[in-house]
């Protein structure tokens, strides 16, 4: 007759994998300063002060080389889908954007396509490959006229605002100059880069 053997007892050791603790997951990705939750919806009454950052390996945007293509892609992308570039900024690793749009669809697809033509244009001058924006862009509404006019000024006089340049300089790579809204086509004629304003907001300020 067999003897029964004497129940063991079993350790319960702690499960280490799976489950909630620190460190589980897809690692997080650095922010960049610029949300990626959803967008709010746009009124169309509002302009819009748009900001695009350029990653780091693109290097300084202001060569007369770069901002020709720039300025090209403002020629024949500032006025699709609804959106409407009244006024902009080059600055070394940054742009900025005055804008107008129909509604949210338009602005989201109006800067998604300006994008795609500024970062072609300044691959193509500068004979490289790769992403040129290094994020998603940042818009802010403008809701009244002292907004308006501030924001167009911090625009405008964006040069002066990072170097302390004459306030009476007039930045070639802004619209502030005179024929930087200009695009020479390739038939010898000129076509502008900027589009009227339909804005109350706008055309009380322009």
């Amino acid at each position: 007759m067999r003897r029964k053997r004497k129940p063991a007892q079993l350790e319960l050791r702690p499960r280490t994998w799976g489950g909630r603790r620190e460190g589980a997951g897809r690692p997080r990705r650095a922010s960049s300063g610029v949300s990626h939750q959803t967008r709010p919806q746009h009124a169309r009454r509002f302009p819009l002060h748009v900001t695009w950052r350029i990653r780091r390996e693109v290097g300084n945007l202001r060569t007369d080389k770069r901002f020709l293509r720039i300025q090209r892609a403002f020629r024949y992308g500032g006025d699709r889908f609804g959106l409407r570039l009244i006024e902009f900024s080059v600055q070394s690793n940054h742009v900025h954007l005055i804008v107008e749009a129909e509604d949210k669809r338009a602005l989201s697809r109006g800067l998604q396509g300006l994008a795609i033509r500024v970062a072609k244009g300044v691959n193509r001058a500068s004979n490289r490959r790769g992403r040129v924006l290094a994020d998603r862009y940042h818009a802010r509404p403008l809701r009244t006229p002292t907004e308006v006019r501030q924001a167009i000024h911090y625009v405008l006089r964006n040069l002066q605002h990072h170097t302390g340049e004459d306030p009476l300089y007039v930045d070639p790579y802004s619209s502030m100059a005179g024929f930087a809204v200009w695009h020479l086509e390739p038939d010898g004629t000129s076509e502008p880069v900027l589009v009227r304003p339909r804005s109350w907001l706008l055309r009380r300020t322009l």
